[in-house]
């Protein structure tokens, strides 16, 4: 009888471990006055990015709908995270952009991951984390920002 894991505890495994990092952040996120942002945030603030984007190229990045992506954009900008204003390169387009709301959120959010890494490497050692890490890239794809993960949980 094999005493290895049955093989759907890896994905599992994986994806509590992304949970557990996420959830610390979300976590720090509330206390420092961000509660109402959710993890999917993080994707729609990361594929806006610094110079912002249009809804429909927002939907595309993130592989939903325009509708979808324009209600989340609806939502952060009653939350303070997005603005729309006209391109202006191009008076005809509105772009969605981050605020200094956003910006500090993904500040945040970025030492908050630094933070939660550093409590890994107190449980399992620092060495074994870089370690965790370079095996994982190696299996993994080399473009570490898909963003579509909202559109793929979806099944969109």
């Amino acid at each position: 009888m094999s005493s290895d894991p049955p093989p759907w505890d890896l994905p599992l495994r994986l994806f509590l471990g992304f949970r557990a990092l996420v959830d610390d952040v979300h976590a720090d996120l509330a206390a420092a006055g961000h509660a109402e942002l959710r993890p999917m945030h993080g994707f729609v603030l990361q594929a806006v990015g610094p110079h912002g984007t249009t809804a429909a190229d927002l939907g595309r990045r993130l592989g939903v709908s325009k509708q979808a992506a324009g209600k989340t954009v609806d939502a952060l900008t009653r939350a303070g995270y997005l603005e729309r204003a006209r391109d202006p390169g191009d008076a005809r387009r509105r772009l969605v952009r981050l605020t200094p709301r956003a910006h500090d959120a993904l500040a945040r959010s970025a030492a908050g991951f630094a933070a939660a890494r550093e409590r890994w490497g107190a449980v399992l050692g620092a060495d074994r984390v870089r370690e965790l890490e370079r095996a994982l890239a190696e299996v993994t794809p080399a473009d570490v920002w898909r963003l579509d993960v909202p559109g793929w949980f979806a099944g969109s």
